[in-house]
């Protein structure tokens, strides 16, 4: 089997430490490349950019190597891989994160680093998702120093020859998080379903200027359902979670429902009124 051409994305940005972790991890599986935003880009979806154009430019990782950095989004670095930024040759798999924070159950809708995986499985390629949950509950998302990477980042690394087998399932993203302990105290690993969040918003007025107003809808904790095999559970059980995903938004069974209310009825002119 020739050596595989891993591409390394994120959306917390190019400088951001998880994506250095799991570039390192992946080194000893194949050939890694990287192309990730310039700046952070968290919650941004599967948003791409169509009325600007896109600058990218190379940059140096901390540990010295080269990497690509753009001021499109998550999706948009996938896109440019394929369409041959990497010097013509597209990778093989495509293996997004470290995410600061994991993305369970709801939040993988938001999350530009699921979204740069599903991009890998629409486009064709396998797709791995890897997010990690802080070390320290009190400490700021965003300090690299508040989590210990090195189990989820070799649990993912080991995962890529397991995606490229040819027996692995076409367009499933594996969504894997990884819990907030050091490796020696990881208990296993889980296949998972997505799990259901609960959304603690509040509508807060936070200024008045004339007839604008300045909000906030953001920032409270939200919580989440309990429910056994999800992937909140394998976290608080301390265990690794994987979810296989997949791009078939269709309901057979909402589709099975309209055939009976016989849709075809409603096309026509619109009724008069009368009065």
């Amino acid at each position: 089997m020739t050596t595989p051409h891993i591409l390394v994305t994120n959306d917390d940005g190019v400088t951001s430490p998880g994506l250095l972790a799991l570039k390192q991890a992946l080194e000893p599986y194949g050939r890694v490349s990287v192309i990730a935003p310039d700046s952070n880009r968290s919650a941004i979806g599967r948003g791409i950019t169509i009325h600007n154009p896109l600058h990218v430019e190379e940059v140096r990782l901390a540990d010295g190597s080269e990497a690509l950095a753009t001021d499109g989004t998550p999706v948009d670095c996938v896109r440019f891989a394929m369409l041959g930024v990497l010097g013509g040759e597209p990778p093989d798999v495509i293996v997004s994160g470290i995410n600061l924070g994991v993305n369970l159950g709801d939040d993988v809708t938001y999350s530009g680093t699921v979204a740069a995986a599903l991009e890998g499985v629409l486009l064709g390629w396998p797709a791995i998702a890897v997010s990690a949950q802080t070390t320290d509950p009190t400490a700021d998302q965003w300090d690299g120093a508040a989590y210990d990477f090195r189990g989820v980042a070799e649990f993912a690394a080991r995962l890529v020859p397991k995606v490229l087998h040819p027996d692995f399932p076409r367009r499933v993203v594996l969504n894997v998080n990884g819990p907030g302990l050091p490796p020696g105290r990881i208990r296993g690993a889980r296949v998972t379903r997505l799990g259901r969040r609960v959304y603690n918003d509040e509508l807060t007025l936070i200024a008045t200027d004339g007839n604008r107003r300045r909000f906030t809808i953001y920032g409270t904790l939200a919580g989440y359902h309990t429910d056994e095999g999800s992937d909140f559970a394998a976290i608080d059980d301390g265990a690794i979670s994987v979810t296989p995903m997949h791009f078939d938004l269709t309901d057979i069974g909402g589709m099975d429902h309209l055939e009976r209310l016989s849709l075809a009825d409603l096309v026509g002119p619109t009724p008069e009124v009368d009065g």
